[in-house]
């Protein structure tokens, strides 16, 4: 079912194109193969130059709308115009903008930042005739940005530091504000009923993520392989776990095991962990890939034995997703929504968070039974193909959005 031509929405993202958010591209295209007139508006540039940049990236780059890339004097303007066209709605979001702070010094600086950049938008969506603002990640600056204007917003909320820290996301003033919350698992819609009065309710949808599953298609199964291939991808935060994965390699090693890992990504945590790495002399067994396009992180996956995320806290992860879709069995941690894309024992194993004697003994579970890892990696293909497929989720997702125009008219 296509959309009606004259649904314009205006999506808010934090960083586009970026390798680590391919989702929220996939997303985008999706929803325009359905109809929808989808204008992107992106806080900072792409996170890599625009030749390193797959074919479709730099289309996407090409017609997006960058706040940051504007410069200072392009953000004055902008601020200078919205203040003019609208100056008492400007004072009372200024005064807004201060007052979600509590009298925070370097909230209030962050906040006012915001502010300008909400200007920005508002001024951007007024000249492209915009009246629907979506937001990924970014919804501090799209609450503002109603305040500036009378825009319908609508957000995507991922998780999981809106439910870690609430009040510094200002998370129940957002969900008194926007008129519509998608959450990408029941689980985040559970902590948005923790966080709110019953009465918001309503404006809450479950909006899952999905992958396409043409794409990430099975990759050949590897019988018995030496070594055995282990893969990480993401960022390389403390959030993520990574240290309780090298400690379950040494674990393994020290029992004599050839296994090898990767970690594809890069952050935060990558000199800690590569030292971590040599004082326990793994050099051998572990590569630092660093960030990888796509197509990259496919042939990562091809040749992976098992697919680990040990962290401990999370969303749902678009990466478990890949790795499923292509009959990589998954050892991952029984937090938030993992388990709805999960189930224990059928589509993969799950452990305890910060256990990494506990994730050793998956990994070698795995290890030792090659019929185990192809049950649960067909079986794995299988739970995305019902749940998680990327053109079926996103349509749902357009049938909130028709539904949300419908009730403005």
């Amino acid at each position: 079912m296509s959309a009606s031509p004259h649904i314009r929405i205006a999506y808010l993202v934090s960083q586009y194109p970026a390798v680590h958010h391919t989702f929220i591209l996939r997303e985008i295209l999706e929803l325009r193969r359905l109809g929808f007139d989808i204008h992107v508006a992106s806080i900072r540039a792409a996170d890599r130059p625009f030749e390193r940049l797959a074919p479709d990236e730099r289309d996407e780059q090409r017609r997006a709308f960058y706040v940051k890339p504007k410069g200072a004097s392009g953000v004055i303007a902008a601020n200078i115009l919205v203040f003019f066209t609208r100056p008492f709605r400007y004072l009372r979001a200024f005064a807004y903008s201060l007052r979600l702070t509590g009298l925070n010094a370097r909230s209030a600086l962050l906040n006012l930042a915001y502010l300008a950049e909400a200007a920005v938008i508002a001024d951007w969506m007024r000249r492209q005739d915009l009246t629907h603002l979506h937001m990924h990640f970014t919804s501090t600056v799209g609450l503002l940005a109603g305040h500036l204007a009378p825009l319908r917003l609508s957000v995507t909320i991922h998780g999981p530091d809106e439910f870690t820290d609430p009040r510094s996301f200002y998370l129940a003033e957002k969900i008194r504000t926007f008129h519509l919350l998608c959450t990408i698992s029941e689980y985040g819609r559970s902590q948005l009923m923790r966080f709110s009065d019953q009465a918001q309710w309503a404006k809450f949808r479950v909006a899952r993520l999905g992958v396409d599953p043409a794409l990430y298609a099975p990759r050949p199964f590897r019988e018995n392989q030496s070594p055995f291939e282990i893969l990480f991808v993401g960022r390389l935060a403390r959030v993520k776990g990574p240290h309780i994965l090298i400690a379950a390699l040494d674990r393994l090693v020290r029992q004599g095991r050839s296994v090898r890992l990767r970690f594809a990504g890069d952050g935060p945590e990558r000199p800690g962990l590569e030292r971590n790495v040599a004082e326990r002399g793994l050099a051998q067994h572990v590569i630092f890939e660093g960030w990888q396009n796509a197509d990259r992180v496919r042939a990562l996956y091809q040749q992976a034995d098992i697919f680990a995320l040990p962290s401990f806290a999370e969303g749902i992860p678009v990466v478990l997703m890949e790795a499923m879709a292509m009959e990589i069995p998954c050892v991952t941690t029984r937090i938030t929504g993992i388990p709805e894309l999960i189930r224990d024992q059928v589509d993969g194993l799950l452990v305890t968070p910060s256990s990494d004697e506990e994730l050793a003994a998956a990994i070698a579970r795995l290890l030792d039974d090659s019929e185990l890892r192809r049950q649960l990696g067909k079986s794995a293909r299988q739970r995305i193909l019902e749940n998680y497929d990327l053109r079926h989720n996103t349509a749902q997702l357009g049938s909130i959005f028709r539904e949300f125009e419908a009730s403005a008219q």
